[in-house]
């Protein structure tokens, strides 16, 4: 056994190992560089492009979602930000609505309360409260809720995957089929490598938690719901292996799963290139939407 075996605390990794493999920011030249065209982009679609601000579908945390209406009728995708749990908001992701307006797709994009001021608990109840009202209130925006279409990035990616585990829907009057297509990018599928990391400083997981909400360990059989899962070519190790192992395990439930190539997109681009129309997330997401609505 090598000095490295030793010190192993996940799979083949140290801690420190760990670290630098789920150090989102420390992969990419500046992340600086990477919020500010968030920034902008977000900016462009707030100044310019209509919506219904600060609807609250949770009165019990008082967050709230910004909606844009491609037309009555239209399918509704709701987006959560990443941002490890702790940062970023719906004003600085609303990047993503161009690309799927062009689309004939209503855009939802949502807050939720930030660690450490709350759990991976409350914030997992969070989005499925807004999965939730969307699907109670949405025909009041014009949109078609029969089924909710959802995506995330990073840390939205894994809340994506929570909604696609079961077992969560009675609680909060969803129908079981009530996710139509799911868009996870660089998704934190499995908890538990997180939990000797700096991240579990500000998310201070439990045994339990890692479990319960840990995606790939509650995938369910032959689901409704349509997974797009990508993961961008230049991210570290770690991530590009949370999505193999996720949509391997999504397929072997009996599951419909694409996963589009992004070879030349780092863990920032790759959410960012959504709001392009003519971009291969858009069409990709597009037309699953329109298979499976």
């Amino acid at each position: 056994m090598t000095p490295q075996d030793r010190s192993a605390v996940w799979r083949r990794y140290s801690a420190e190992e760990l670290d630098r493999q789920y150090d989102a920011r420390a992969s990419v030249p500046s992340f600086e560089a990477e919020y500010a065209r968030y920034v902008a982009a977000s900016d462009a679609v707030l100044r310019d492009m209509p919506r219904i601000a600060d609807l609250c579908f949770d009165e019990r945390s008082g967050e709230t979602l910004d909606f844009w209406s491609a037309g009555r009728k239209s399918p509704v995708f709701l987006w959560i930000h990443g941002g490890y749990w702790r940062a970023l908001s719906k004003t600085d992701n609303a990047f993503v609505v161009p690309g799927l307006l062009a689309h004939g797709i209503s855009v939802a994009v949502m807050n939720y309360t930030l660690a450490p001021a709350v759990g991976i608990g409350e914030i997992v109840r969070q989005v499925r409260r807004a999965v939730a009202w969307l699907h109670r209130y949405g025909d009041t925006l014009g949109a078609d809720t029969r089924r909710i279409h959802v995506g995330g990035s990073s840390a939205g990616g894994h809340l994506v995957g929570t909604l696609l585990a079961g077992g969560w829907h009675d609680a909060f009057d969803v129908p079981e089929d009530g996710i139509g297509t799911a868009l996870a990018l660089s998704g934190l599928f499995d908890l538990r490598p997180l939990r000797p990391t700096r991240i579990d400083g500000w998310m201070r997981f439990d045994d339990t938690a890692l479990v319960a909400h840990s995606p790939i360990l509650g995938v369910p059989r032959h689901a409704s719901a349509r997974l797009v899962a990508a993961v961008g070519g230049l991210e570290t190790d770690e991530f590009r292996r949370q999505t193999q192992d996720y949509v391997a395990r999504w397929r072997r439930a009996g599951n419909a799963a694409e996963q589009p190539a992004m070879p030349n997109h780092n863990h920032f681009d790759i959410a960012l290139s959504l709001g392009d129309p003519n971009g291969v997330l858009a069409r990709t997401l597009a037309a699953s939407i329109r298979r499976s609505t």
